[in-house]
């Protein structure tokens, strides 16, 4: 691998983007207060979960990361399939991910085409079209220049701060009537149709989403020197710094809006949108700031390929996907798993297509991706749990991410049970009376996703699949051999520290 594309996500790249992530608040269930106090709580449990994978990827820094953790963690009565499980739903959250962040990218551009342009009618197809020309851009950014994947993600993570800087210091420098300490922290809104406790779980939603995509760093292992110490602290940083950040964003966003209702239904799309123009008055200086939030999209979308693919040649190189050869072929000469990139970038579209049917279907990707997510990091904790229980107890290393026995378990138990919540909650509809078009469609995703696992388990998967191959050479009370050459997930060997 050349060193150009040597660190292919860079070290900063944990996709903790808040400025996306934050970017469409359903600003309608439960108000400011459901905004801000349920990112607070959400972020607090979201810690416990962080600091519980940091333990075994400071233990095991792999690229498999959760599904090798699972295998690792769990009785081995049944290791392999819930690492096989948790493979599964790790990339439909990866993916799905992907897709979702091609979305925001679409209602961005789009929302900046109806504020300049107030005849222009924003159709569900113009948004799917303008998903698709992200995708591809995202393609051909991956397949044709793979070597500016590193420049790319280092910058993008020096612009999104530089962005969150000025967003935040113009709004509050031109709104001239900002709401009210009570609007901001008091008054809750609802008018989703559901009762207040129901608008309350609708509306932490966003914050669900805000918050994951942290295990970034345990994919990107393979390209780290001391990845058993930088790995989880990249974890661990990637929460604190989005909890910091996206409350800030959020508190400024609350004192700044306008009337609630007039906001969240704005032609733009992007209530977001609607509170820079309202805040400026100026339509150029409303754009700038969408827009400086749209290049950190567009640039995301391409990191989301690159590691939607790796963590997809992994898996397929362990034989845990269909036509496993076929997606764990790499291309000689560029050295990069072509065929998991056009596989990752198609069933992003095809998410997204899901949008041409259903006004729910942005919503229903916002939730596949943080199921996804949200279920292969309860797989590591309930593993881990169950390893315990049964007698197949696995002591973290002496690190700086250790814990003592009981806070670990305490974390552990108290990450998994919010976990838990969160995928109930991830399968409510937004609105009342709840329709056909209205209707969340995750379960039958999730229902679609489990079914493909069991067959391919029982046709393929059952005879063919032993396990990560990245922990093959690993033992529990640590490595056979430090410092041994492992094979990188595009294809090249690399040194990797795995001591801790």
């Amino acid at each position: 691998m050349s060193e150009a594309s040597k660190d292919v996500f860079g070290q900063g790249t944990e996709e903790d983007l808040t400025l996306e992530h934050l970017g469409y608040q359903q600003v309608d269930a439960g108000g400011p207060p459901v905004m801000l106090f349920g990112w607070i709580g959400v972020c607090v449990l979201t810690f416990a979960v962080a600091v519980s994978m940091a333990e075994w990827c400071s233990r095991w820094p792999v690229a498999g990361g959760q599904y090798s953790w699972v295998f690792l963690l769990a009785p081995p009565k049944i290791a392999r399939q819930m690492s096989y499980i948790t493979g599964w739903f790790m990339l439909m959250g990866i993916l799905a991910m992907g897709s979702a962040n091609n979305s925001f990218a679409a209602n961005f551009i789009l929302g900046q085409a109806n504020l300049v342009y107030p005849e222009y009618v924003i159709e569900r197809w113009h948004t799917v079209l303008v998903t698709y020309a992200v995708a591809i851009w995202t393609l051909m950014i991956n397949i044709f220049m793979p070597h500016l994947l590193n420049r790319l993600s280092r910058a993008i993570l020096l612009w999104n701060v530089c962005s969150f800087i000025i967003i935040v210091v113009v709004l509050l420098a031109t709104k001239k009537d900002k709401q009210d300490a009570a609007f901001v922290f008091q008054d809750f809104q609802n008018t989703t149709g559901f009762g207040s406790a129901m608008a309350t779980m609708v509306g932490i939603l966003q914050s669900f989403f805000g918050m994951c995509c942290y295990d970034t760093p345990s994919h990107m292992t393979e390209e780290m020197t001391h990845a058993s110490r930088d790995a989880p602290k990249a974890m661990i940083m990637s929460v604190g710094m989005g909890a910091v950040t996206g409350f800030v964003f959020l508190l400024t966003l609350c004192f700044c809006i306008g009337d609630i209702t007039a906001t969240a239904n704005s032609s733009t799309g992007v209530p977001v949108i609607q509170i820079f123009y309202d805040s400026t008055q100026s339509k150029v200086g409303a754009c700038f700031m969408a827009s400086m939030m749209t290049v950190i999209m567009i640039v995301s979308g391409v990191s989301l390929v690159a590691e939607g693919s790796r963590a997809l040649f992994a898996f397929a190189r362990d034989r845990g996907m269909p036509f496993s050869g076929v997606l764990s072929h790499v291309e000689k000469r560029k050295r990069i798993p072509i065929y998991a990139i056009l596989f990752t970038v198609v069933v992003q579209m095809a998410f997204n297509s899901i949008y041409f049917g259903t006004v729910t279907g942005f919503n229903t990707v916002v939730s596949i991706a943080t199921t996804g997510f949200y279920v292969s990091y309860g797989l590591v904790l309930l593993a881990r749990l169950l390893g315990y229980v049964f007698g197949h107890d696995v002591a973290p290393v002496d690190s700086p991410y250790s814990l003592p026995l009981p806070i670990s378990l305490s974390l552990h138990g108290l990450g998994f049970l919010f976990l838990f919540f969160a995928f109930i909650t991830f399968n409510f509809p937004s609105d009342a009376p709840v329709t056909p078009d209205s209707m969340n469609y995750t379960s039958a995703a999730i229902g679609l996703v489990a079914l493909l696992s069991i067959f391919t388990w029982f046709t393929t998967a059952r005879k063919q699949f032993k396990g990560p191959a990245d922990v093959q050479g690993l033992v529990l009370d640590g490595v056979e051999h430090p410092g041994v050459a492992r094979e990188a997930s595009a294809g090249v060997s690399e040194k990797v520290d795995l001591s801790s």
